[in-house]
């Protein structure tokens, strides 16, 4: 796979429309060639302690953040007709369209792929876990800065390019 663009989200609290940041990093031809990054504003706007351990992002990060349908149009045009990927598709495609539904977007149902699957069928046995720090070290990138958002879109498209 050449040509893709790799996601990642973070979330503010449970629900998966909380989305507080996200990461994107396009490739073509089996070359990074853009990366998106930005803060959002949560919907709803509160954060569990347990997930600002995890990425370090509270309210006061996000307050003034955009909301996601306005961070969305400027990743949209850089994504056009790219399949995304996502280390563990089923929480990035989930919050993907749980916040299409609710700032009552139609969502083009983005083909998805998943890092995480394909590290599980081709790494089986080679690594101790598939977590995404393991599998892109396995692959040669070193993961310094795991949770945010666009430090792990990398990391992902790392992986994609040499198990997809």
């Amino acid at each position: 796979m050449d040509n893709f663009a790799a996601i990642d989200f973070e979330t503010a609290n449970g629900h998966p429309t909380s989305v507080c940041s996200v990461g994107v990093v396009v490739v073509r031809d089996g070359q990074i060639v853009d990366t998106f990054y930005s803060l959002i504003h949560p919907e709803p706007d509160y954060y569990l302690r347990m997930n600002s351990r995890v990425h370090g992002l509270t309210a006061v990060d996000t307050e003034d953040a955009p909301v996601f349908s306005e961070v969305w149009r400027q990743i949209e045009p850089l994504i056009e007709g790219l399949p995304l990927v996502a280390h563990n598709k089923a929480f990035d495609e989930r919050c993907l369209k749980a916040v299409f539904r609710c700032y009552q977007m139609d969502y083009p149902d983005y083909e998805f792929h998943c890092t995480l699957q394909a590290s599980r069928r081709e790494l089986n046995g080679r690594v101790c876990n598939h977590q995404l720090h393991t599998v892109a070290a396995y692959c040669g990138y070193n993961l310094e800065h795991h949770h945010h958002a666009l430090a792990d879109a990398e990391a992902c498209a790392y992986i994609a390019m040499e198990l997809l």
